[in-house]
């Protein structure tokens, strides 16, 4: 497949399999008691067969297109903010195990000339799934490498025309609170909502995955349809999509309705540009010990910059 993106020229198939990982993982291991720790940075990180008509290639490590590793499958389905089952990190995997996704439908509508509603076998079918690594920066200032398997948002919209009144595109949550413990909580107006402006949804970087090493993605990470916008603070990136909404006005946003002045609409990675509680100019890198700098748009200014010419990034927050 002719890779059309310069930050992801490195597709999730040709990193080594789970398998393999995990039965390399269990050698090093054991060389390390046997010899010396320094073994243990021959590790790779793992993956399985794709999901959709797509053959796994197991060659060397992959990275991303910075050199930067993918992130291990236990740190990516390990921590995970998912306010709907718990603000605890590591509780989320155990409390969202049985949740339910399947059968699954994505209602797709508002200013278009051809709504529809697609069952999930519908998007696998419908849509080649694609392979892409993405680096992920959480507002939090934390950040992984993940690679996702998925498509282009871009190509669901076309396929049911917007309108030339369309200027956004309005996501929404499953809401489901006997399943989701959290959507409990008072504090947060359920379900969660996100949006973009419309030519952000259609940037090529922009997807929706249905899978992480090549696997189906699990309800941890937003199962079984997520969005992924990765030059934009992780909150953008929706999880377990059951309506997308083309609208004339920008949508109201959980996060931005609960803390405007903390996190705005267009949530663009900044690191000129702090978080009122805390610097952006760094971050964790989940498995690391020390901090790195933060690049601006989180690495990918070469192809979404252009979508904020002369507006003020400042205020973007």
């Amino acid at each position: 497949m002719t890779n059309l993106f310069k930050s992801i020229p490195v597709r999730s198939s040709e990193i080594t399999s789970k398998k393999a990982y995990f039965s390399r993982r269990d050698f090093m291991k054991a060389a390390t008691i046997a010899t010396s720790a320094a073994l243990l940075t021959a590790c790779a990180p793992s993956v399985t067969e794709l999901p959709q008509n797509a053959e796994p290639v197991p060659t060397s490590n992959a990275t991303d297109e910075l050199g930067n590793p993918v992130n291990t499958y236990d740190d990516i389905i390990g921590y995970n903010n998912y306010y709907e089952f718990s603000t605890n990190k590591e509780a989320v995997a155990p409390l969202s195990k049985n949740f339910t996704t399947a059968p699954w439908t994505v209602e797709v509508g508002g200013l278009v000339n051809k709504p529809k509603t697609f069952g999930m076998e519908d998007l696998l079918k419908l849509f080649s799934q694609e392979e892409r690594i993405y680096r992920l920066r959480c507002v939090e200032a934390w950040s992984m490498v993940i690679p996702w398997t998925g498509f282009s948002l871009a190509s669901l919209l076309k396929m049911v025309e917007p309108t030339s009144a369309a200027k956004y595109v309005r996501f929404e949550t499953v809401y489901r609170p006997e399943e989701m413990k959290g959507q409990g909580s008072p504090l947060y107006p359920w379900p969660y909502q996100e949006g973009l402006r419309l030519d952000e949804a259609m940037n090529e970087l922009t997807i929706l995955a249905t899978g992480i090493y090549g696997e189906a993605i699990l309800p941890q990470n937003g199962a079984p349809i997520r969005l992924v916008v990765p030059w934009k603070y992780g909150f953008k990136s929706i999880k377990s999509i059951v309506k997308i909404e083309l609208t004339s006005e920008r949508p109201n946003t959980l996060w931005n309705t609960i803390g405007s002045n903390e996190y705005g609409f267009y949530a663009n990675v900044n690191p000129e540009v702090d978080h009122p509680r805390w610097s952006q100019a760094s971050e964790r890198r989940i498995g690391e010990l020390s901090r790195r700098p933060t690049e601006k748009f989180n690495g990918y200014g070469e192809q979404v910059a252009h979508l904020y010419d002369g507006m003020d990034l400042t205020l973007q927050y």
